[in-house]
């Protein structure tokens, strides 16, 4: 499936595209008084963008330049703009990080462990 295909009430959508923006996390605070963080993002494929919204863990997880895939998606309208987002039951992962970030984070940990031990 493409973004240009991508229409309001399209559901199970699966998706290959690329991270192209991602705002600062903010705090929402749900109908039920729950506290969650939540980012937005924008999404391209060779047809078209689209934005989509990361809550929790997800936020940290995908950065502007990697590939993502979302799978068991829908999407909904969100200020009169058409907008991908995972639900309940979706998922969305990274499948090819940007440039370099996975050898960047191996040695953050290695330095980590590092000054662990140096501090006993």
């Amino acid at each position: 499936m493409k973004i240009s295909e991508l229409k309001v009430g399209t559901n199970n959508v699966n998706i290959k595209a690329k991270v192209i923006q991602k705002d600062e996390p903010r705090e929402v605070v749900t109908k039920y008084g729950k506290r969650l963080n939540v980012a937005n993002i924008s999404l391209e494929d060779e047809t078209g963008t689209i934005s989509m919204s990361l809550w929790g863990n997800d936020i940290n997880e995908v950065n502007v330049g990697d590939m993502v895939e979302v799978s068991g998606g829908y999407v909904n309208e969100f200020r009169d703009n058409p907008q991908l987002s995972t639900g309940k039951f979706g998922k969305i992962k990274v499948v090819e990080k940007s440039g370099g970030s996975e050898e960047l984070e191996e040695s953050e940990e290695y330095n980590s462990e590092e000054s662990e031990e140096s501090e006993e």
